[in-house]
């Protein structure tokens, strides 16, 4: 099956003039993730000595994933001062979990599938905002003979520690009527993950564009992607409960952010593109040595639909495609007695910060 691209959000972005002032600070910022890792950005997280700020500033992990970089976007054009929001850069969305669940993290980029994850582990978060749906962006992508999913019976399959690939599959073995257990699952990074590919260690890679795009090559097939699991894979913005009582104001200059940063990027994204070209970088190695272009900004964010305020009525109505899908989720948790009851809408949302539609 193949994907076309979205084409009002590919025509959102012309080729700029000139990236090349940015390309140093994206180099910096990729060595400084890997040399770093999840330990120092822990450290990082747990915040340093002698903050004069009378409260600290609320803590966002994020990790690579085109919804996160309208975030980045907001801070760099200084619309997310640092003494009321700080985002942390994580390498996978494991360490997202786990530093929510320690609780180094205020609150968290967060897939529909880790948000109920999080309250099975007896986190109280809501839902303060949807940033992005996943209309084809994630997919499952074969080697050459495998064209069907039935044919995964078996067969290793890497998937991608920063992208939805693990409900991806899920919804993929649903679908084919294959149970999970009956494919080899192997969790690893993007880069390495595609590596495995090539190198014909894997037979499939569950993982998300950029990556699709730039990496499959010729021959690989796609099996599945996320535009038959409508609304499903989704990206969301969770604070712990009690935060937006007692941080309302950072919480709701978060958000505000995120939804500024949006019509910025699609009102002017040649003026934008110079601040997000840095971290398009991280998304894949190669870019380390070329010059990002218009054509790199529109391949992130393929597949992906950027939600508005006034989107959010319609997609998280009760009884729609949200509700029933994070019921689903919740049941799921519930008869594996991981969840000891599942939460209804008003207790999973909390709509009040989200800018006037």
């Amino acid at each position: 099956m193949r994907h076309m691209p979205d084409p009002s959000v590919s025509a959102a972005f012309p080729p700029p003039a000139s990236a090349s002032d940015a390309a140093p600070a994206g180099v910096r910022r990729r060595r400084l993730l890997q040399s770093a890792g999840a330990a120092s950005a822990l450290a990082w997280v747990g915040g340093l000595g002698g903050c004069a700020a009378p409260r600290p500033p609320l803590k966002v992990g994020t990790v690579l994933h085109p919804a996160c970089e309208l975030l980045f976007l907001a801070r760099e054009a200084g619309e997310l001062p640092e003494r009321e929001v700080r985002l942390v850069e994580l390498l996978s969305r494991a360490d997202n979990l786990r530093l929510m669940e320690e609780g180094a993290l205020d609150a968290a980029v967060l897939s529909l599938d880790e948000f109920v994850i999080c309250r099975s582990r007896r986190l109280d978060l809501r839902i303060v905002a949807v940033l992005g749906v996943s209309d084809g962006a994630d997919v499952l992508v074969a080697r050459a003979g495998l064209r069907e999913l039935g044919a995964l019976r078996g067969k290793r399959v890497a998937v991608d520690e920063t992208s939805m690939g693990q409900a991806l599959l899920e919804g993929a073995c649903a679908s084919a009527s294959l149970r999970l257990e009956e494919v080899v699952r192997l969790p690893m990074p993007a880069e390495q993950a595609w590596a495995q590919f090539h190198a014909g260690n894997v037979d499939a890679v569950a993982s998300a564009e950029p990556w699709v795009s730039r990496l499959a090559g010729p021959g690989a097939v796609r099996l599945f992607d996320s535009t038959l699991l409508p609304d499903r894979l989704l990206t969301a913005l969770a604070v712990k409960s009690h935060l937006l009582q007692v941080q309302p104001g950072p919480v709701a200059r978060l958000v505000a952010g995120h939804f500024g940063a949006v019509d910025r990027l699609q009102r002017a994204p040649r003026e934008a593109w110079p601040l997000m070209a840095p971290r398009l970088r991280l998304q894949h190695e190669s870019l380390l040595q070329e010059e990002p272009t218009g054509e790199h900004l529109a391949q992130a964010f393929r597949g992906q639909r950027l939600l508005r305020p006034a989107d959010h009525a319609a997609l998280l109505r009760p009884g729609g495609s949200f509700d029933r899908a994070q019921l689903a989720l919740q049941h799921h948790f519930v008869e594996r007695r991981q969840l000891e009851r599942a939460a209804p809408l008003q207790e999973v949302l909390d709509l009040r910060f989200l800018p006037a539609a």
